[in-house]
């Protein structure tokens, strides 16, 4: 192993205890239960923001994931609160499904079924199961897959419909925020559903579960990969009729490495061989986002020409397991020159040095993109698995 990547390594570790050690501080709240809906850039709580189910969800599934590697009992303990807090109030027991907030009282707030919560509930529940054997998490994990199957699958046309009411009826909003477009079928929850089926299946062995993933795998690659500019497509409505948006290339790194991963816990040796092709293409048409200073940028309006000029954190986080995974693939140096360039960017503008975690991102002037710094969308996820993937993957160099 080089100096550079021991060095890579003994930094990411460092940075991962850094993460879990800001979320254990200062997102547990004491006075409500469960964890904290929003800190702000400045690190002042907001008392009566609401409780996001991605944001608990993926809390979860970061605490429990990370105990794998720290022993650490106390990060076990705060994906045991995670778990119990999800269970006990962001579950529906009612409809079988997932409320998408709740308010700070704990009372449910909008209880649509956002088939992007429900599978990251899935994700964090097969995680906690892992460390935990706890048989109440798997058994939710797997009721929320069955409800998924159920209400969100598209028999005729294969795929997964975005959002329901509380009761599993229609929807007329089906967006994730209000930058998404109002389409039926998009890439963002498809790779978040096998994501998190791929997940269960780590720890429930079950055959229609394993051709569930395989199916879906298919159809990603069928409708949402386009194989001649290597860009993901990112709405359909549910005939598979495309609405144009944006490029994005933190979707399209995270996708190049996510997607292998899925295709190899599916076990289908031509979806791994696909797959392997669809990540070196993904990562080499992400280069295109890449600033001088090891920078991802967010995303590129083609219709527009118009590069849409930020720096989130969630895409260098990405950008690190994606290009380290291309060149695990080919070797090539080049793909490790950008992680060691990108790492080195999100040191120098990224990770809050004062005050622990990392900022939301920065605008082409290096000014900061003064967002949360907990919040709906700003969660341990992304940079914690980030770490987490490099260590596994540099301990096998």
């Amino acid at each position: 192993m080089s100096t550079q990547l021991k060095q890579l390594k003994t930094e990411l570790s460092a940075e991962l205890d850094s993460i879990l050690d800001y979320w254990s501080k200062n997102s547990i709240d004491t006075k409500n239960g469960g964890f904290i809906g929003q800190i702000d850039n400045d690190e002042n709580v907001i008392e009566d923001a609401e409780k996001g189910s991605v944001l608990n969800a993926r809390i979860l599934w970061s605490f429990s994931s990370s105990y794998q590697i720290t022993k650490n009992e106390e990060h076990k303990e705060i994906a045991k609160r995670a778990f119990e807090f999800l269970s006990a109030y962001f579950y529906d027991v009612e409809f079988g499904g997932l409320f998408w907030s709740i308010n700070v009282d704990k009372s449910p707030k909008d209880t649509k079924n956002q088939i992007y919560a429900l599978a990251f509930a899935i994700y964090g529940l097969s995680e906690y199961y892992a460390i935990s054997k706890d048989e109440k998490a798997l058994a939710i994990a797997i009721n929320l897959y069955l409800r998924i199957k159920k209400n969100s699958y598209d028999p005729i046309n294969k795929g997964y419909l975005e959002a329901f009411t509380r009761d599993w009826q229609s929807i007329d909003d089906l967006r994730l925020s209000e930058k998404d477009a109002n389409e039926k079928k998009t890439m963002n929850t498809h790779l978040h559903i096998v994501e998190a089926y791929a997940n269960l299946f780590k720890v429930w062995k079950d055959k229609t579960l394993q051709n569930d993933i395989i199916e879906l795998l298919q159809t990603i690659e069928e409708h949402f990969i386009n194989t001649q500019t290597g860009h993901l497509r990112l709405f359909f409505d549910e005939n598979w009729i495309e609405k144009p948006d944006v490029i994005s290339y933190g979707h399209d790194i995270e996708a190049a490495w996510l997607l292998l991963q899925c295709a190899e816990i599916s076990e289908d040796e031509t979806l791994i061989a696909n797959y392997k092709k669809h990540a070196i293409q993904m990562a080499e048409v992400t280069k295109e986002g890449l600033d001088t200073d090891g920078g991802l940028w967010y995303e590129f309006d083609p219709e527009k020409n118009e590069l849409i000029a930020e720096k989130h954190w969630w895409v260098q986080a990405e950008a690190l397991i994606g290009f380290y995974n291309a060149y695990q693939l080919t070797g090539n140096e080049i793909y490790l020159d950008i992680v060691l360039k990108n790492w080195d960017f999100i040191k120098n503008h990224i990770l809050d040095t004062k005050n622990g975690e990392w900022f939301w991102g920065i605008y082409r002037d290096n000014s900061l993109i003064e967002k949360d710094k907990a919040g709906f969308w700003k969660c341990p996820y992304h940079n914690s698995r980030a770490c987490m993937e490099l260590i596994h993957r540099i301990k096998t160099a």
